[in-house]
């Protein structure tokens, strides 16, 4: 419930406090008084658009301030908290709203504070959709809307119809996803094919050639060897004869070692004399052991090394064939092996694309079938909500002076089934005996759709077996335009009907309907330097006396006509009786 609000510089308001409370409360002014800049203020309030262009001329910007009580146990204080507002423990929250007035060169600029934390305005949309149902002359074109429609009659119809169309949802969109995996499956087919052929062919090319793990690395080792045989031979025979001696040679040459040998038995005999040469002597033993090892090695090289032109010519053509597996799959071996694992596991995919198809297609059958049963049920649930709607609705239109007019609620087959079942659902007038029924759209007049929309809301609200949400406000602008008379009473009646289980807020300018208020508050325009503006004073809840004025006026446009005020107290009279 909105308790209270507070405006400033907002269009021709200064500055004016609105104290609202529950049950119905009704703004009433002059033409231009400011009622229009009391609903602006609360659509902010409510996270509606800022216009730069509506703060008040001369300011530099404006601020909507608003309290608001929250129901302990309701998703809009959740929503709140989770923004980290400031709530009080009774539910009382704390809404602002600041308009900047901008330049030509830097618009204004609106900010949004929720409990004391700023938040996006989005947020305030979103408590609002909770706590508040506006109704204007734009909510009447919506109402002509058939999706709308649908929505009050699924509104209408209840709970467990709600769970069956979060299901038939649920199955919807299960079956669009799978339905496009197919399409994609069936689209790609040839594409597919054409993969796996190439993905054989380079297996089978693969397992042709069957390279093992390094054997391009130990190829080109052994083909360079090969390669230089002769060379690596002389080398290893001439380091051999550098550390031994040459055999052809008397005296064996300047041998290696030898020479270390003689330097060990040099160091060895004066060793004893001094501990740093009988370690050398040691080092220099290691040395010669060392150099003997190598010599070993080198001479069985030289023996076991051979020039062999035909393993050459072996190893060349198997790099050869490396070569080309790797240019096509990799740039080694390596990188050919994870291609054929990759390639085998991908190949499996493919060769499963049409186990996939045909398990895709048994799939969405079973989900058509889920989505016909669901369907079923919706449609029925839909046409049995549809005749109780039209009969509250057709009851509700009897009490608003259109007593020959009723609503008929139709449910049939769309075109084509979707996410919200396999029904189009129109709502359609008649709006006296003998005429046909027509769309709201259609045949409906303003005044007709405002009160077509009254009983339709106090029939969510208030109908035996209705499961619509009743939210904690109401806000009708206007909704009596095009209407007056006994029709304009009824309207206050049901409005003063609905707003014993809810807050309801209406600008209104017949008196007939003022008269059911709870509170009456009035909106006048004073002038201040020569400019029109509403102050504080100007927003005011009149009873007694000033009400009865305030209903002639209303009535006749004389405040101080006696007859005016007559009728005034007697319309006064009339809604304390109902």
């Amino acid at each position: 419930m909105i308790d209270e609000i507070r405006i400033d510089d907002l269009g021709v308001i200064g500055r004016a406090h609105v104290r609202l409370g529950p049950g119905l409360t009704v703004l009433t002014g002059e033409t231009g008084a400011g009622k229009t800049m009391v609903l602006t203020a609360l659509g902010l309030l409510l996270g509606g658009k800022a216009d730069p262009a509506t703060v008040r001329t001369g300011a530099d910007g404006a601020a909507v301030e608003g309290r608001v009580l929250l129901p302990v146990d309701s998703a809009a204080l959740v929503r709140a908290r989770d923004a980290g507002a400031d709530v009080d423990d009774d539910g009382t929250l704390v809404v602002l709203r600041t308009v900047s007035a901008g330049t030509p060169d830097a618009p204004g600029r609106s900010r949004a504070y929720l409990g004391g934390r700023s938040v996006p305005q989005g947020v305030l949309a979103e408590i609002a959709e909770e706590l508040v149902t506006v109704h204007g002359q734009a909510d009447q074109v919506r109402l002509r809307s058939s999706a709308r429609q649908r929505a009050a009659l699924d509104a209408f119809a209840g709970a467990a119809h709600a769970q069956t169309l979060a299901a038939y949802a649920e199955a919807w969109s299960r079956r669009v996803r799978v339905r496009a995996e197919l399409d994609d499956l069936v689209t790609r087919a040839q594409e597919r094919a054409r993969e796996a052929e190439l993905l054989r062919l380079g297996l089978v090319e693969v397992e042709r050639v069957d390279p093992q793990p390094g054997e391009d690395v130990e190829l080109a080792a052994e083909a360079e060897r090969l390669g230089h045989a002769e060379d690596l031979r002389a080398a290893a025979a001439g380091a051999h004869v550098a550390l031994v001696g040459d055999e052809d040679v008397a005296d064996g040459g300047a041998a290696a070692t030898l020479l270390v040998e003689e330097a060990r038995r040099q160091l060895e005999q004066v060793g004893h004399h001094d501990a740093a040469l009988a370690a050398l002597a040691v080092r220099a033993a290691e040395a010669g052991y060392l150099l003997a090892d190598v010599a070993a090695e080198l001479s069985a090289y030289v023996q076991d090394l051979q020039a062999d032109p035909a393993r050459l010519d072996a190893v060349q053509r198997r790099r050869a064939e490396l070569t080309a597996l790797t240019r096509s799959y990799g740039e080694d071996v390596a990188a050919v092996l994870a291609w054929s694992q990759d390639a085998s596991r991908r190949l499996l995919e493919l060769d499963g694309g049409q186990e996939r198809v045909d398990e895709l297609r048994a799939r969405c059958a079973e989900l058509d079938a889920t989505l016909q049963e669901l369907g079923a049920t919706i449609t029925s649930t839909r046409t049995e909500a549809a005749a109780r709607l039209a009969a509250a609705v057709t009851d509700e239109l009897a009490g608003l002076a259109m007593a020959g007019a009723h609503l008929e609620v139709v449910v049939r087959p769309a075109d084509e089934p979707a996410a919200h079942g396999a029904d189009h659902v129109e709502m359609l007038l008649v709006p006296h005996q003998g005429a046909p029924a027509r769309p709201l759209g259609k045949g409906a007049s303003g005044g007709e759709l405002s009160r077509v929309m009254l009983a339709l809301e106090v029939a969510l609200a208030t109908a035996e077996g209705s499961g619509a949400a009743t939210p904690g406000t109401f806000v009708f602008d206007e909704v009596d335009a095009g209407v007056g008379g006994r029709a304009a009473t009824q309207i206050g009646e049901r409005l003063a009907q609905l707003a014993r289980g809810t807050q309801v807020l209406v600008v209104t300018h017949l008196a007939q309907v003022a008269a059911f208020a709870d509170r009456h508050l009035v909106v006048t325009k004073s002038v201040a330097d020569g400019v029109d503006v509403v102050t504080e004073s100007d927003v005011r809840q009149v009873e007694g006396e000033d009400r009865v004025r305030e209903l002639a006026r209303m009535l006749s446009g004389q405040d101080d006509s006696e007859a005016a005020r007559a009728h005034a107290a007697e319309l006064l009279a009339q809604s304390v009786g109902r």
